[in-house]
């Protein structure tokens, strides 16, 4: 059985959640069980504080966890980092009143920061030859300047919008932060065969975002030019018609470069487009 610590609210828990069902690993939606074990799958989910995660992992408490990268960063645990997952991408800045006058990374000198995350801005400030006071906070970081408590804070920012709702801009970014699958170093060969069965679904579920599979019939006098502008996985598909003079074409595309391909497709005949989604795609 392969134990996984996994926050217990927030973005990541929703992101992560969405992945293991995505990979049919089913899990209660009730968290509150702190440890709830699969029914299809060996594989038991702990639920704890997201600063919680790194050291349960390191110390054995959990084989892996998901985590994000800033919290991964913050704490140093002795971790290795399995997969990069690509969900719940963020970035840790510095953000200053909106009004004040900003002259580069050394304004901050002497200033008051208020963060959750004090190592990583030491470690940043240290690179840089600031030297500031850092005050620690656990909670509602973006309201310290406005009641006097911090000139600047240092913060997880999105999309930016509490920044804004609290009348401060984001002058620097530390470091960009995404999920992190951790583990711990120390895990059998056991634990790291489950593991490796939770990976192979994991990357089927990702090799198919932003994929669409597209079937079309195609007069056979462009199939040449239609083939050259189908990006397949290795090349599309060609099956005869009834029709001696057409064939089906399926396919692939990428769902960034859809609609441009589409339209070149349309250009050389081909008729009866069917686009659909792909929920998995094994390579």
């Amino acid at each position: 059985m392969l134990r996984i610590a996994v926050q217990s609210k927030g973005r990541l828990f929703e992101d992560t959640m969405n992945l293991l069902a995505e990979a049919d690993i089913k899990i209660s939606a009730s968290r509150r069980t702190l440890l709830v074990q699969s029914p299809n799958f060996p594989l038991e989910v702990l639920y704890l504080r997201d600063d919680d995660i790194p050291q349960s992992v390191a110390s054995g408490v959990a084989d892996i966890g998901i985590v994000g990268e800033n919290e991964y960063a913050e704490h140093g645990e002795d971790v290795e980092i399995v997969e990069r997952l690509g969900f719940s991408k963020c970035r840790l800045s510095l953000a200053i009143p909106k009004e004040t006058k900003y002259n580069g990374v050394e304004w901050f000198n002497g200033k008051k920061i208020a963060t959750s995350y004090p190592s990583i801005l030491k470690r940043f400030m240290d690179k840089n030859g600031i030297k500031a006071d850092i005050h620690v906070i656990t909670g509602s970081v973006e309201i310290s300047p406005g009641i006097g408590l911090a000139d600047a804070i240092f913060d997880i920012v999105s999309s930016g919008s509490t920044l804004v709702s609290n009348n401060l801009r984001e002058v620097e970014v530390v470091m960009h932060s995404e999920a992190l699958l951790i583990g711990n170093r120390q895990m059998d060969d056991d634990k790291r065969a489950i593991l490796e069965q939770m990976l192979f679904r994991f990357d089927a579920v990702r090799q198919a975002e932003d994929k669409k599979y597209v079937r079309m019939n195609a007069p056979k006098s462009r199939l040449d030019d239609i083939c050259n502008v189908l990006p397949g996985l290795k090349s599309p598909t060609i099956i005869p018609l009834a029709d001696s003079d057409w064939c089906s074409i399926h396919a692939v595309l990428d769902e960034k470069r859809f609609w441009e391909i589409i339209g070149k497709l349309k250009e050389f005949g081909a008729q009866g487009i069917l686009v659909t989604p792909i929920e998995k795609m094994i390579l």
